[in-house]
């Protein structure tokens, strides 16, 4: 495993993280947490990703019984705040009271006394960024967060944060947390570049995308039993690849990557891991063997002509054209 700074602090993350995101304590069972969690250590993980969300609470609930028997101080624990967890008007989004409300549940259901990073699930439109900021400050002074960041804000959104907590003089956020994969390219435009400006680190989800760059769903083929692509209640995300056109190129992907002696999963983290600017990679599994090949892309070199060759494939998805 190698490990990278988060943004511009001390923090050092590893490269391939694991997350709970459709997995534990919605789509798996726990002892598939205890298991994934165990091998994720063993190949050198130690970034560990949830929110309060997840199944309203369950997830957390779930990562932090599988980190239990693991000395605290090595590994890296971050969640959010944002979504409703409760029927009450108060009981959603960035406001100060939902924000010291949840962390405090987050804390109980986590099973520990810190959160290494907070995230704001979302950018909160009715709420001013100063109260937000503020309070997300003095989480920071109380020693309940270590660092906080936000997740799936855009570049004008994290670029008026940076503005006012440098006006207030409040500790910087360190991360942003987007979608990002071969099909999801969006942080490159804008994002990136004002992250590396500003110091913030991405730790990204569904590198994956969901599951279609591992090669499991093929073009004309039914999609197979027990996957998330099957399960109606979760594949709300998934369906957007789920066409022929993605497919055909996802296999053409395939390909490449068993000429360079890579499963397609490699080769996709792999191709996140070019970006500098990307600190970790968060992964979803259920099965410890997932964990196992995820990890070794860790290490693997692009050269610049396998990387055009995948512009050149994804450039046959309109919708997914590559930022030019």
């Amino acid at each position: 495993m190698q490990y990278r700074r988060l943004g511009n602090s001390g923090l050092k993350v590893s490269e391939i993280g694991l997350g709970s995101w459709l997995t534990y304590g919605t789509a798996a069972e726990r002892d598939a947490a205890d298991k994934c969690i165990r091998a994720a250590f063993d190949n050198g993980i130690n970034f560990f990703d949830t929110a309060n969300a997840y199944n309203r609470g369950a997830g957390e609930e779930a990562m932090g019984a599988a980190l239990k028997p693991y000395s605290r101080s090595s590994y890296v624990l971050s969640t959010k705040v944002f979504f409703a967890m409760g029927d009450d008007v108060n009981e959603r989004g960035l406001s100060r009271k939902h924000i010291m409300e949840q962390c405090d549940a987050s804390l109980r259901r986590l099973g520990v006394d810190y959160i290494d990073i907070y995230f704001c699930h979302r950018y909160d439109d009715t709420v001013p960024v100063e109260e937000t900021l503020r309070a997300l400050d003095d989480l920071t002074a109380q020693g309940k967060i270590l660092y906080s960041a936000v997740s799936e804000w855009s570049a004008a959104q994290i670029g008026q944060a940076v503005e006012i907590g440098r006006r207030l003089n409040l500790r910087p956020q360190i991360a942003n947390q987007p979608i990002y994969n071969m099909f999801e390219r969006y942080i490159e435009r804008e994002v990136i570049p004002l992250s590396e400006r500003e110091g913030l680190g991405q730790v990204v989800f569904s590198p994956l995308a969901q599951g279609v760059l591992t090669g499991k769903y093929k073009p004309g083929q039914p999609i197979p039993a027990g996957t998330r692509a099957s399960d109606s209640s979760v594949n709300f995300v998934i369906n957007s690849y789920m066409n022929d056109e993605v497919l055909g190129v996802v296999a053409q992907l395939e390909e490449l990557a068993g000429s360079l002696d890579l499963k397609l999963s490699q080769l996709a983290l792999a191709w996140i891991l070019r970006q500098p600017n990307v600190s970790s990679a968060i992964i979803g599994a259920t099965r410890p063997q997932q964990i196992a090949e995820n990890v070794k892309a860790v290490g693997v070199k692009l050269e610049d002509a396998v990387l055009a060759e995948i512009d050149r494939l994804l450039g046959q998805v309109a919708h997914f054209a590559p930022l030019r």
